[in-house]
């Protein structure tokens, strides 16, 4: 194998999750009894640039097809986000109505929306068919194709390109960077938000790892892509979103208008103070996600031999994860609950839990809910904090097995 960046060979094993179906490849009832489809879950670092990569064992085609389960406006908590950041943006550079703004990965119109409140010009690129037709309806300009370089050349110059959770899907991210290039404006701006590996290592984020994250970035991993297609990044922030993430601000290397930000020159040091600059950082990351492993096992084994029953709230891909490098079936937990209506009636990849309505909650009244999206954990806790009428209590498992 080799890097998907600079081409050098994959020595470096960071952590092996042995193998799973994709996260998000939700099975229906009539499926349940037919083979299921395992892909190897591993990751490596470039020892030369720093890149930590999956394989691409199941293509992007495959995985973002028209039936994504996906929709993004379903968490509160994200659509609140992207409303503050539309907001910001704006301001900060000057948007209008004689603007362009593009979307990577526009999902079904969660934020775009906003821009065309303010009447700022913009147009969504997303491949999943039920996600665009969804954003369509509310009046949204989508282009249902995967953006690359060779799209990249037929859309309009953009004054704000952004791509909030895409960077992390692209098998080929060379060419969708240079894409980018090709269709930013002189002065334009590009913002990518995405996990930061920094904090991915530091709170055990292991279950953010499925098979349609291709890559994981640090600030120093994503510098490096940029400059090489002739694009530079100008600031940075940190995110608390999804356990810690970062947003990166980018523009045409000759751009001289936007000058650097000391903010990435303290992020660089706070990387470089976690070794993340060499593979000393990269190490015993196994070992800690065998730890949550360990943990989660111990608890539902000690809950079962106590007759409590357990649930689990949102069917997220993390959870997916989670569940099927720890081998946990319906046995364990009796099923997940799920806000949204296109993961309702399915079952969970791998271990066949069923997806229910949040109101069956209510008329089961579990002992535990495990939290699967811990990043929703405050947006969940208040959804259902009618559980503590008889005693019931909510569960993390990552970074460390948590009840309150």
């Amino acid at each position: 194998m080799k890097c998907r960046h600079c081409g050098s060979k994959l020595d470096f094993e960071f952590i092996d999750l042995v193998s799973s179906p994709p996260s998000n490849s939700f099975l229906k009832l009539d499926q349940l009894n037919k083979p299921e489809v395992y892909y190897p879950l591993k990751l490596f670092v470039c020892e030369k640039c720093l890149l930590v990569q999956v394989d691409e064992y199941k293509s992007s085609c495959d995985i973002f097809n028209n039936e994504y389960v996906y929709f993004s406006s379903y968490s509160k908590t994200w659509v609140e986000h992207a409303k503050n950041y539309v907001d910001m943006i704006v301001n900060r550079l000057k948007l209008n109505e004689y603007s362009q703004v593009m979307e990577i990965a526009s999902n079904d119109g969660y934020l775009l929306q906003f821009f065309n409140e303010k009447n700022i010009p913009n147009i969504g690129i997303e491949p999943t068919a039920n996600t665009a037709n969804v954003a369509k309806k509310i009046g949204i300009e989508v282009i249902q194709e995967f953006f690359d370089s060779n799209i990249a050349k037929t859309l309009p110059k953009a004054d704000l390109i952004l791509g909030n959770n895409v960077l992390a899907h692209v098998p080929d991210i060379n060419d969708f960077v240079g894409g980018l290039k090709i269709t930013l404006k002189t002065t334009g701006t590009i913002t990518m938000e995405f996990p930061h590996i920094l904090n991915l290592i530091k709170y055990n984020q292991f279950d953010t790892i499925y098979h349609e994250h291709f890559s994981y970035f640090s600030l120093l991993a994503v510098k490096r892509i940029f400059e090489s297609c002739k694009l530079k990044i100008y600031d940075v922030e940190e995110l608390p979103t999804h356990g810690g993430s970062l947003r990166i601000y980018a523009t045409h290397l000759e751009n001289k208008i936007l000058s650097l930000s000391s903010n990435i020159k303290r992020l660089i040091k706070k990387e470089m103070d976690a070794n993340l600059h060499n593979l000393e950082g990269y190490k015993g990351f196994q070992k800690s996600a065998d730890e949550v492993k360990y943990n989660l096992l111990e608890f539902l084994l000690k809950t079962k031999k106590d007759n409590k029953r357990v649930i689990a709230y949102g069917a997220a891909a993390k959870g997916n994860t989670l569940l099927n490098y720890c081998g946990i079936k319906k046995d364990f937990i009796s099923f997940v609950s799920d806000i949204s209506p296109y993961k309702q009636g399915l079952f969970l990849p791998g271990s066949h839990i069923p997806v229910c309505r949040p109101d069956k909650i209510k008329s089961e009244k579990p002992d535990f809910i495990i939290i699967i999206p811990w990043n929703l954990k405050d947006e969940i806790i208040k959804q259902n904090s009618y559980i503590r009428d008889w005693g019931g209590k909510f569960v993390i498992a990552i970074p460390i097995i948590e009840i309150f």
